[in-house]
């Protein structure tokens, strides 16, 4: 029996996760590329790289799930899945994806001046937002992004000594406390799931081809 083709087209900052979740569900027949991570200062321009890709794959794929939520993208994302006939992500922010659904907002209202971190941008913290946002040229700047921040919320997916650490570093540098939540994989870890069908063998192997965009 033919197995579908699946595309994911996905942020490169969920690289680790989504390996993780392909080999741990068995999924076969998917191939994966991420567009750059770099993209998550910059989310006016996730669209149309992913129009440009779409444009050049769609038609190899039996179903194609874009590795976003809304992202900054003000609703485009969601017409990018309807123009090209592809699902994406729950949620608003790669954070809300990592909870179960409501967690984040109720997150926003207990406190809405938080600033969250994934294991990727806790281990990456300071090559996106400090260089990434120009803050270590102009200091000055620093007032400008975080004046009104109250707290880091730090959603673990693996949660291991090196991203724990990284993400104290990154709390102390922006002079706030820090709150750890053991978020795992959340709706990400739902939504990879149900890629899987009675077609596929959860025996075998993902096959995967990778390619990134920086």
């Amino acid at each position: 029996m033919t197995r579908p083709k699946v595309l994911i087209l996905a942020c490169g900052a969920l690289a680790r996760e989504l390996q993780t979740l392909l080999r741990v569900n068995g999924l076969t027949n998917v191939t994966v590329e991420y567009l750059s991570a770099s993209l998550h200062n910059r989310p006016e321009h996730i669209c149309g790289l992913l129009r440009q890709r779409l444009t050049n794959v769609r038609h190899s794929f039996d179903r194609v799930l874009l590795g976003y939520a809304d992202c900054g993208t003000s609703g485009e994302i969601d017409l990018v899945c309807a123009e090209f006939d592809a699902e994406r992500l729950p949620g608003s922010h790669c954070y809300d994806f990592y909870l179960a659904p409501g967690r984040f907002d109720a997150l926003q209202e207990e406190e809405p001046g938080t600033f969250y971190l994934t294991d990727y941008l806790a281990t990456h913290f300071d090559r996106l937002i400090f260089d990434g946002l120009g803050i270590e040229r102009h200091p000055e700047l620093f007032e400008l992004y975080f004046a009104n921040y109250e707290r880091v919320v730090y959603l673990a997916q693996a949660g291991t000594g090196k991203t724990m650490a990284a993400a104290l570093s990154a709390a102390g540098r922006l002079g706030l406390p820090l709150t750890t939540i053991d978020a795992g994989w959340g709706q990400l870890g739902d939504t990879v799931a149900q890629l899987s069908t009675s077609k596929w063998s959860p025996a075998e192997a993902p096959s995967m081809s990778v390619a990134i965009s920086k």
